[in-house]
């Protein structure tokens, strides 16, 4: 399977730009700079728990080699090609070396310390409008696609959003098919699913203050926050306009 395949399976894109969230005529530094953004998000050290973490890291060292190398970036833009043979994509390549070589410094510590700067930055505020307009409004996309993202993160993300809604930086995105709806409605009665064996397993009953009815109201709390911003959205802003189309956020 060639890079432009993997990226799509990996990222649901074969566009290594889109891969990166940077457009077409980004800068070497933007290349660059946003490389070191997205492979911190699936970095082995930072994502144990992403069985796939490791082969998507992998597929970004080869994406950004082809970025980073004039004539591969030049081909690849003229003919949307990438050449498998190169020695830019030399299977022996330990990838996580070459990312080592790139930021030397970089260690789990490091990441850490990046993430609680970036959490409330205006770059994530920048970052995470520029989701919600690119995935137009699609909640699990956006919340999937951000970085140093958790469900905890979830309120803090739709008060971006909301931010942005209201100071017109963007337009709102009301509308949700049934089929997401019913996805989230299936995620939320597992995970409830899940806590009520939990609780037979461990003998507990309901009146217990347990660990189990704690995760339960916890998964039931963010489901109603969730559906009320989206439902929020509608009330507001579905009657006035009608379906909208989002425009990329100020800058």
């Amino acid at each position: 399977m060639g890079l432009l395949e993997r990226c799509h399976e990996l990222f649901k894109t074969s566009n290594l730009y889109e891969v990166l969230a940077v457009n077409k005529e980004a800068t070497e530094t933007e290349v660059r700079r946003s490389y070191y953004k997205v492979s911190l998000k699936v970095h082995p050290d930072r994502a144990p728990e992403d069985p796939l973490a490791t082969e998507k890291f992998q597929v970004l060292g080869q994406l950004y080699a082809v970025l980073s190398d004039k004539e591969q970036r030049a081909t690849y833009d003229e003919q949307g090609t990438v050449d498998e043979d190169s020695d830019v994509l030399s299977q022996g390549r330990c990838w996580e070396d070459y990312w080592r070589l790139l930021f030397p410094k970089i260690t789990v510590k490091d990441i850490l310390e990046f993430e609680n700067k970036y959490k409330g930055s205006k770059e994530e505020r920048q970052d995470v409008i520029q989701l919600y307009v690119q995935h137009q409004g699609n909640m699990d996309a956006i919340t999937a696609s951000a970085m140093c993202c958790s469900q905890e993160d979830e309120p803090r993300l739709c008060g971006i959003i909301q931010g942005a809604i209201e100071g017109g930086e963007v337009t709102a995105f009301t509308k949700e098919s049934h089929k997401k709806k019913s996805a989230r409605r299936k995620r939320a009665n597992k995970e409830r699913q899940e806590a009520e064996e939990m609780q037979k397993e461990m003998g507990l009953g309901d009146e217990d203050d347990s660990l189990v009815m704690m995760l339960k109201q916890k998964q039931k709390s963010r489901e109603q926050n969730f559906n009320s911003f989206l439902s929020d959205l509608e009330a507001k802003y579905s009657k006035k306009s009608g379906p909208q189309k989002g425009k990329r956020g100020k800058r």
